[in-house]
């Protein structure tokens, strides 16, 4: 837990290298919420390349997180890379099953 409050810290900071760093550099597997977290922060940046290698390690650990797929799309959108939007919109309703979860929002 306390490496996702440090994650968070250093991503609302803009110090996102700083958070992907410490992530590469736990001494235990990263867990989603901790690519989460950094993903969040890539939004609030506008940071297209980190949000994209956050999401895909967040798709190997827990494919079914529909947050994952709405957050990247935004990125790509608030960069105008709309082939990619499309792209990602289209893998989450590929997997019929994936639902949002009620009440798990993501504030700026």
């Amino acid at each position: 837990e306390h490496y996702n409050c440090m994650i968070d810290i250093l991503g609302r900071a803009g110090l996102l290298d700083e958070g992907e760093c410490l992530i590469m550099k736990m001494p235990y597997e990263a867990t989603a919420l901790a690519w989460m977290t950094l993903l969040g922060a890539c939004r609030m940046y506008s940071d297209v390349e980190r949000g994209k290698r956050a999401a895909e390690h967040i798709f190997g650990l827990d494919p079914d997180n529909t947050s994952t797929y709405v957050l990247l799309s935004n990125i790509y959108a608030a960069a105008s890379r709309w082939d990619a939007t499309v792209k990602v919109r289209k893998m989450k309703e590929r997997i019929k099953e994936l639902k949002k979860q009620p009440g798990c929002i993501w504030t700026r």
